[in-house]
């Protein structure tokens, strides 16, 4: 189930990617990785951003 669940959320970070470019869902797939985080303080956060988890980020 896990896997599945993984390649699921994969495929949809890919879907995220084309509708909020510049972000760079499709590579980190909505990990908190370096790039993300600058990514986010460059363009702002977005609907899929969850606000409890990022706040200690931004």
């Amino acid at each position: 189930a896990s896997i599945i669940a993984k390649v699921t959320r994969d495929r949809l970070m890919i879907q995220y990617e084309e509708v909020l470019p510049g972000y760079g869902f499709a590579k980190h797939k909505g990990y908190g990785s370096k790039e993300h985080i600058e990514a986010i303080r460059k363009l702002g956060l977005t609907p899929i951003h969850r606000r409890t988890f990022i706040k200690n980020f931004i």
